[in-house]
């Protein structure tokens, strides 16, 4: 199989459903925005030490697939037909976990913090901006089309699962958070 079709070669491209819609569609923009994002977390789980993150960021990359593959379904059929591409609820509460297991080792948050410190909480800093931009577009195409709500509650948590990552990784290095 070659890797290119030329089917995209006029700014068209295939959906889930098989139908073509212009490259700049707002699906196709939505989807995009996850792919970036799951990049993104690739590079701070290179640069994560804990096995712990690298395991969660790699479980959340997959996750990733499941809610780039509903939000390129415009018949919103995807996530019955294959498991594995279903957004759950089980998903975000995991999240929820993950960040309360995680906040309780962290001194109280009582100013806005500046991104950075330690190269791999400056990752994961910028995979959180990236998540909200990707939950941004979600929203903005749930204004004119169907989306699966679990997939904006999954980005909105995963933006905050990312934050307190950078925390924890800034506070494992001995990174002082610098405040604004």
């Amino acid at each position: 199989m070659k890797i290119y079709t030329k089917t995209g070669d006029t700014g068209q491209t295939g959906l889930i459903d098989g139908s073509r819609v212009p490259k700049d569609d707002a699906r196709v923009a939505s989807y995009g925005e996850v792919d970036e994002l799951s990049a993104t977390l690739g590079v701070a789980r290179a640069h994560a030490a804990d096995p712990a993150v690298r395991d969660l960021l790699h479980a959340v990359q997959k996750d990733l697939f499941a809610l780039g593959a509903q939000l390129a379904d415009p018949q919103a059929r995807i996530g019955t037909r294959k498991r594995k591409a279903a957004v759950t609820a089980a998903q975000v509460e995991a999240l929820e976990h993950a960040i309360d297991e995680r906040e309780r080792t962290l001194p109280p948050l009582q100013a806005f913090v500046l991104p950075g410190g330690a190269p791999v909480a400056a990752f994961l800093h910028l995979a959180r901006t990236v998540c909200r931009r990707a939950e941004r577009a979600a929203v903005a195409l749930s204004r004119r089309e169907s989306v699966d709500p679990l997939v904006i509650a999954y980005l909105n948590r995963l933006s905050d699962l990312l934050f307190v990552l950078a925390r924890e990784a800034n506070h494992r290095a001995g990174e002082a958070e610098e405040r604004w």
